[in-house]
């Protein structure tokens, strides 16, 4: 990869990253199913005049939209308004990885590797040990809604896989702006049955500087922005020079709830989030490196 390639790939994860700490900001502000309401109205506005429809079905926009928009973010929003700190959010929303691995066995019929089945069982361990931590610095409500948000989000990327074994090559960012049309109407129907007009007018009465720019922060740099880049560089290079990458945001999500939250881990998070992290390392490149071990010297 070039040196400029690989400072915007830096770029992607430094906002993913960081988007952990601006989603804490923002549902201080706004009740979290109005404040993902609002980031994708936002997100959709480029849909039609900016970016053309992704050549895909709709069904599989649609589904797509669902899985992504009102249960991945949905639940994530949800799980740090009610108790999940942003650094362990962005640990345990790896576990999405694991998921797309075991839906993708039994849904599509995919080979799971070796080296996927050890990164499975480090990543397993460390969820443990951070479930076991409940009561300290989070709500095991909190855990369990980002899990189910980690789960949403390997359904989203099953949609994805079977839109491409169907013979469909959609554009990622073209996906995810018209994608962005679909979650407004059920997150905002949620939150006005389940946070109510009350809470919702106070909160947009009374919503600050800094939940303002976090609305905007979700919906165009960290969705827009982080999309259109990582996209033209998975158009650019393999999958496999790209993804590796994506290690890192959980790295930057701890530090900067450190700096921005003041989040401090117990030894026992820090230590679950260390096998979670390593359990996607394997995941990622251990196959080539087991490949090596077994090549004869």
């Amino acid at each position: 990869m070039s040196f400029r390639d690989i400072a915007a790939a830096l770029l992607v994860v430094w906002v993913w990253g960081v988007n952990f700490v601006v989603i804490k900001w923002g549902v201080h502000d706004l009740p979290p199913l109005l404040l993902g309401g609002l980031r994708f109205v936002l997100a959709a506005l480029p849909a039609g005049w900016l970016i053309a429809r992704p050549a895909l079905p709709w069904p599989y926009v649609l589904a797509y939209g669902l899985s992504m928009g009102v249960g991945q973010f949905g639940l994530l929003f949800s799980a740090m308004a009610y108790g999940m700190p942003a650094g362990l959010a962005s640990v345990v929303l790896q576990a999405q990885a694991f998921f797309t691995l075991l839906l993708g066995g039994l849904w599509l019929g995919e080979r799971i590797a070796l080296a996927s089945l050890s990164g499975l069982l480090c990543a397993s361990v460390g969820l443990w040990l951070i479930a076991s931590t409940h009561g300290a610095n989070m709500t095991m409500l909190g855990f369990a809604l980002t899990l189910a948000a980690a789960l949403s989000w390997a359904l989203s990327n099953l949609v994805v896989r079977r839109a491409s074994q169907a013979g469909h090559r959609p554009d990622t960012l073209a996906l995810v702006v018209w994608a962005s049309l679909v979650p407004p109407l059920p997150l905002l129907a949620a939150s006005l049955l389940f946070e109510g007009p009350v809470r919702i007018g106070a909160a947009l009465a009374d919503l600050s500087w800094r939940g303002g720019l976090a609305v905007l922060y979700l919906a165009f740099i960290a969705t827009l922005v982080g999309y259109s880049v990582w996209s033209r560089l998975l158009t650019r290079y393999p999958a496999g020079k790209v993804a590796p990458f994506s290690l890192l945001v959980p790295a930057v999500g701890l530090c900067s709830a450190s700096w921005l939250l003041d989040e401090r881990l117990t030894m026992q998070q820090l230590a679950g989030s260390a096998c979670v992290l390593t359990g996607l390392l394997i995941h990622l490149s251990g196959g080539s490196l087991f490949a090596r071990l077994r090549r004869p010297a």
